[in-house]
Formats: structure tokens, C-alpha cells, sequence
């Protein structure tokens, strides 16, 4: 079992709970858990830099590294 799967596991339970313990409802909760879940993961955004992607590219230039730094802002870099 991985730890985002016992992390789920536990917000089902806390949500269970929080619901009164109601019988029969335990795939609600699972489900509504593992949304939560996803909507979290979808939030965390990784430190900038070509160290901390997980397949960083061969060149990185300073240009590259700017724009790294400023995603998701709308706007780019001021050297490009």
C-alpha cells in the first residue's frame, strides 16, 4: 500500500465519522476522499529549477531557467 493510498484511507474515515457513521456509505466517502486527494496533488507545485524536475531537459538555458521560475505566472521573462 502506498502512502497516498493510506492518506485517502484516512480522510474516508474522518469524513465517515464527521458524517455520523452512517451504514452503507463507506464508497461515498472513499470517493469523495480520493477527490480531495486529487485536488491537492493537482496544487503542489514544484520548486523551480532543473534539479527538481523528475526528467530535466539535456540544455537549460537562462532563459529556460526564468521561465521555469515564473510558471504559471502569465507573463515572460523580461529577457526573451
Amino acid at each position: 500500500m502506498d502512502h497516498r493510498e493510506d492518506l485517502i484511507r484516512e480522510r474516508a474515515y474522518a469524513l465517515w465519522e464527521a458524517d455520523g457513521r452512517p451504514e452503507g456509505k463507506a464508497m461515498q466517502h472513499w470517493e469523495r476522499a480520493q477527490a480531495e486527494a486529487a485536488v491537492e496533488q493537482a496544487s503542489q507545485v514544484r520548486p523551480a529549477g532543473k534539479k527538481a524536475m523528475k526528467n530535466p531537459p539535456e540544455t537549460w538555458s537562462i532563459v529556460d531557467e526564468q521561465s521555469d521560475e515564473s510558471f504559471p505566472a502569465s507573463d515572460p521573462p523580461g529577457n526573451y
